[in-house]
């Protein structure tokens, strides 16, 4: 039991330690992911500011980290088709349109849910 344990802590550990290390690369490397940062801060302010619901709250926040993770994937598809495929390649400009539009999506979700907020 007692190893068992010790190395799902080690698993869990080592889990944190690579999410760290990529957060940390992406911020250091891509200024889109720095630039939503801004912004999801801006917007978690407001959210505080404003007299919103427990629930409305919540929904801003966690649409602001999802627009961040969904950059996160995004530097992440452009990373690997950029390794794999060097040169142009309509393939590899569509899996990076993918990824763009993936973070387009949900930033525009983010909006949706203020403007309903603000409205309603």
């Amino acid at each position: 039991m007692n190893d068992w344990l010790a190395s799902e802590l080690r698993r869990i550990g080592n889990t944190c330690l690579w999410s760290w290390q990529g957060l940390r690369a992406a911020w250091r490397t891509e200024k889109s992911l720095r630039q939503w940062a801004l912004v999801n801060l801006l917007s978690a302010a407001l959210a505080f500011a404003l007299d919103l619901t427990p629930g409305e709250r919540a929904l801003i926040l966690a649409l602001g980290l999802l627009i961040l993770a969904a950059e996160l994937i995004n530097t992440a598809i452009e990373v690997v088709v950029d390794m794999v495929m060097p040169q142009s390649h309509p393939l590899a400009g569509k899996a990076k349109d993918c990824g763009s539009a993936c973070v387009a999506l949900t930033a525009l979700a983010g909006g949706v849910a203020w403007l309903v907020i603000l409205i309603g």
